[in-house]
């Protein structure tokens, strides 16, 4: 069975997405975390998500623990720069890379950090499971 989110396909019923929608979803995390909004967070996100900001941590768990772990560790605005994009795409799971600047008081680039999340999302279009793995580029 078919549901949509916003008048779009999110998926199927087992919970799949494809490239259009995985981008228009990461475009959507980076909008979120830009701005650190509760509900923009809260919408990436099912229920019974489980965020893991490095593989080997225990997941937060729980769409309210996930916006909570956010907002708790925000970074201080117009700081930070990042793109991501899907280089996998497979049912309900997604695999992502890109980059995450941070930025100094001018503007300059500071430290960039390679990025690669992998991704499971529930027939809404919502992620059920994210873990990110990143390392900073030397300089």
């Amino acid at each position: 069975m078919l549901r949509e989110l916003d008048g779009k396909t999110a998926g199927t019923e087992g919970g799949g997405v494809d490239n259009e929608r995985a981008s228009e979803w990461l475009g959507r995390y980076v909008q979120a975390w830009k701005t650190y909004d509760r509900d923009l967070i809260a919408e990436l996100f099912s229920a019974n998500a489980e965020y893991r900001y490095h593989p080997y941590d225990d997941p937060v768990q729980g769409r309210d623990a996930v916006v909570d772990s956010w907002l708790a560790d925000a970074d201080e605005p117009n700081t930070y720069e990042a793109r991501y994009e899907p280089v996998a795409v497979d049912g309900d799971v997604v695999v992502a890379t890109g980059t995450s600047s941070y930025l100094d008081v001018e503007g300059q680039v500071e430290r960039i950090y390679h990025n690669c999340f992998v991704m499971r999302f529930d027939a809404t279009g919502r992620c059920s499971d994210f873990v990110e793995w990143f390392m900073e580029r030397p300089r």
